[in-house]
């Protein structure tokens, strides 16, 4: 999704960039962040929308590839500090009663380094990029795929056996 053009295209990329800046206190503000700052990245609060859960990168990678696998379309998901954590969105007051080792979570009262929607930006980029429903990722389905990766990466067999 580049943002260009026009038709449906075009006004899905409209409908991402608007549920993305909802979550800013200034909207206009983010917006004019995203299209005019050479960074091409916004500071949006975590816990409006969103929060998001923090993974390093072999198990978020993994995780994401068992998740694609269980679900037609997992919610956003970004890739920063040059790759070496994976970020799943989640709904508001996941990082709250999230319990988990190496796992971060950033809710209400955390803000995310955002790049606008379908572009790389320094070192943030979206593995998964946001759609248009604002979809997320539901929280136990990520879990189920977080220990079946686990298990791959460890070398087991089993895992959950999902697939």
């Amino acid at each position: 999704m580049t943002g260009t053009g026009t038709g449906a295209g075009a006004t899905e990329a409209r409908a991402v960039v608007e549920w993305l800046a909802s979550a800013a206190p200034d909207p206009d503000a983010c917006r004019w962040e995203w299209e005019r700052s050479p960074h091409g990245v916004a500071l949006l609060p975590a816990g409006r929308r969103w929060d998001v859960l923090i993974l390093p990168a072999g198990l978020g990678r993994a995780a994401l590839d068992v998740l694609t696998r269980l679900v037609d379309r997992p919610g956003p998901v970004l890739a920063d500090f040059g790759g070496a954590r994976v970020g799943f969105f989640v709904p508001p007051g996941t990082a709250a009663r999230w319990l988990g080792t190496g796992v971060r979570g950033a809710g209400a009262g955390s803000w995310i380094v955002v790049p606008y929607p379908g572009r790389m930006a320094g070192r943030t980029r979206w593995l998964v990029p946001p759609d248009a429903a604002g979809t997320l990722t539901d929280p136990a389905v990520l879990e189920l795929a977080m220990h079946e990766a686990a298990g791959r990466l460890a070398g087991g067999h089993g895992g959950t056996g999902i697939r």
